[in-house]
């Protein structure tokens, strides 16, 4: 039985370094064992053995479920959209939450079909949504303009950190097995490619698309405000805690913690498109042994997708080109490894049906 972990209310980033434990090798190595065995040409299965092992090391056990699935979407708005960064207006935001609940939503009928349950957090919206916000959970109304002011302070950072982190240990406690990533936020394109800027020491514009439908104009106006509000504030590429709240959003501080959270409590976290990738680039920059616990479900068709990825040497499942956000990406990738661990775990070994078994040959 694995011992309960007690988490603090206040989170640090030197207690989480202390926490967060590599994943177990032995159970790994136990599971690509169970592979070799079963009755079917040798890793023929691919990235779905791949990640069959590797959540066996996460879990700290060779024999696992993934039953129980939930989808934890970040909301949050962002007060850069003043300067005419998006197509729509921060109500959308509040729109699409309340969506999220009553089954309207995009990712929610994926979800249905995934087996996925879908929990919506208020981190930081600018209107209330009575279906979803919970003031417990809720860090601010919005961030601040970024290029006019640091999005948030160092200490909202945290309070978003230890949202996520939280989450993740209320879902463990009521049985799920694995969690995937979503959010929701007008204008978290424009903070994720200025976070991702900062972080892979990229040129901006080489980050940056067009989002959620940004004319030609759009994107260069987009392009603009994100160089700026870099130059005015200068955030520390070595600092994740400065790169956020200076020009970051509220909704990707939740993820990161959702993303340390999983590394914290062995529980399996999936990365939705670009947006969940930024934000589990933070907590692996924060913590380098959260990536044993981070999966990746698809590339996004963000320009930043696949450097993000690369950053975090994950490879996806998917390559859909998809851009929806959501956590679309995150929960179409379940069904695919509820078919790996089928196989996995119920499939016949070579020895059970009196075959000779595949060896690996030079």
């Amino acid at each position: 039985m694995e011992q309960t972990i007690q988490i603090p209310d206040r989170l640090t980033p030197e207690y989480l370094q202390n926490a967060i434990e590599p994943a177990d090798q032995k159970s790994m190595e136990t599971a690509g064992k169970r592979w070799t065995s079963v009755a079917k040409p040798l890793s023929s299965l691919g990235k779905l053995e791949d990640a069959i092992v590797k959540i066996a090391g996460m879990k700290r056990e060779p024999l696992f479920t993934l039953e129980k699935k939930g989808l934890v979407i970040m909301c949050a708005d962002n007060g850069v959209v003043e300067e005419g960064v998006t197509q729509t207006g921060q109500e959308v935001t509040a729109i699409v939450a309340d969506n999220f609940t009553k089954k309207a939503a995009s990712v929610a009928l994926m979800s249905e079909v995934a087996g996925a349950d879908l929990f919506p957090v208020d981190i930081g919206m600018v209107t209330d949504v009575p279906s979803v916000t919970d003031p417990k959970q809720k860090v601010a109304y919005g961030t601040r303009n970024m290029l006019k002011e640091p999005a948030m302070t160092p200490k909202q950072v945290w309070q978003a950190v230890s949202v996520g982190v939280h989450m993740v240990s209320r879902l463990k406690a009521l049985g799920y097995d694995i969690l995937a990533t979503g959010e929701m936020g007008i204008g978290n394109t424009t903070t994720s490619s200025a976070v991702a800027s900062v972080l892979l020491q990229r040129p901006v514009e080489e980050v940056t698309g067009k989002g959620a439908g940004l004319s030609s104009e759009g994107l260069e106006r987009k392009i603009s405000v994100i160089s700026r509000a870099i130059r005015l504030h200068g955030p520390d590429r070595k600092d994740v805690t400065d790169v956020l709240s200076k020009v970051g959003g509220l909704d990707i501080a939740g993820l990161t913690g959702v993303y340390l959270g999983g590394a914290l409590l062995h529980v399996p976290v999936v990365v939705d498109g670009f947006i969940s990738a930024v934000a589990a680039l933070c907590a692996v920059r924060l913590v380098p042994a959260a990536a044993d616990y981070i999966l990746a479900s698809h590339v996004s068709k963000e320009p930043a997708g696949k450097m993000l990825l690369d950053a975090l040497h994950l490879s996806p499942f998917l390559t859909c080109d998809m851009s929806l956000g959501e956590g679309s990406g995150a929960v179409a990738v379940l069904p695919l490894l509820d078919m790996g661990l089928s196989v996995y775990s119920r499939m016949s070994t070579f020895e059970e049906i009196n075959v000779e078994q595949y060896e690996r040959l030079k």
